[in-house]
């Protein structure tokens, strides 16, 4: 039964397909509820490591101060990331990885195109 519907859902419409009125096949997008039928909300994917708004209060000379209030105590790194410049949307960013009062170790860039400070865990 199951290899039915795969090939089903496989064969291209044509005469004698199990397409319905709106050439969508029978169950294909939507959701069967009682005797209604509702369409299908297809789910964002998580990203893994997706960056999250950081509140940064930036020294003089554009470090990080503070990080979500908390003191940074140490800059370990700094690096700068420029990437997809021939694209419609470049990474334009600059990394540090620092080290807070609490002794908690957090990495923070300001994105040069988008504007404003990230965080992001370590992979």
């Amino acid at each position: 039964m199951v290899f039915e519907q795969v090939v089903e859902m496989l064969s291209p419409a044509g005469p004698g397909s199990p397409t319905g009125a709106s050439g969508r096949r029978s169950g294909e997008g939507v959701s069967r509820r009682g005797d209604h039928e509702a369409p299908r909300v297809a789910a964002r994917p998580k990203r893994l490591n997706e960056p999250r708004a950081a509140l940064v209060e930036e020294a003089f000379d554009g470090t990080p101060a503070r990080v979500n209030r908390q003191p940074v105590a140490a800059i370990r790194e700094e690096w700068r990331v420029l990437d997809r410049w021939w694209a419609e949307e470049p990474i334009t960013r600059r990394y540090f990885e620092v080290v807070l009062e609490s002794g908690q170790n957090v990495v923070v860039f300001r994105d040069g195109e988008r504007g404003g400070w990230f965080s992001q865990r370590g992979a």
